[in-house]
């Protein structure tokens, strides 16, 4: 079966496994993206510890659930945002936070995937590739 997103089946497979209070997800298939995404979301505090598992095809993520996660998911199509919009986000950005000091949308900058807030602080612009609170 090919997998069209692979961001977005990994925020759903997280979220899924959130909402049934399951202590692990299992994220397949792996990338550096998703890595890079789930380094940023741990840094945050929203996940815990993951480990790659190289299964010989595309590998394997497990990570490491906290029970923090209210809700997560891609942001399709992904928009690109200027150093303006990440300051104050525009609606359609916007829409997929449940309020302005609650959640982070991740963004991939120039110099790697990291959150609104800290792309702000760098006067970065990128691309909005999904959000969690």
């Amino acid at each position: 079966m090919t997998v069209i997103n692979p961001l977005a089946n990994a925020l759903v497979t997280i979220y899924n496994n959130e909402v049934r209070r399951n202590k692990q997800a299992i994220i397949m298939p792996s990338s550096k993206l998703i890595i890079n995404v789930l380094r940023v979301m741990q840094k945050e505090g929203y996940i815990g510890e993951f480990e790659y598992i190289d299964d010989g095809r595309w590998g394997k993520v497990v990570v490491q659930l906290l029970g923090r996660i209210n809700k997560c998911g891609p942001i399709t199509p992904r928009y690109s945002l200027k150093y303006r919009d990440m300051i104050n986000l525009p609606q359609h950005i916007r829409r997929y936070l449940p309020s302005k000091e609650i959640g982070v949308i991740l963004v991939s900058t120039s110099k790697g995937v990291m959150t609104h807030k800290e792309a702000a602080r760098q006067r970065l612009g990128g691309v909005a590739l999904g959000y969690v609170y």
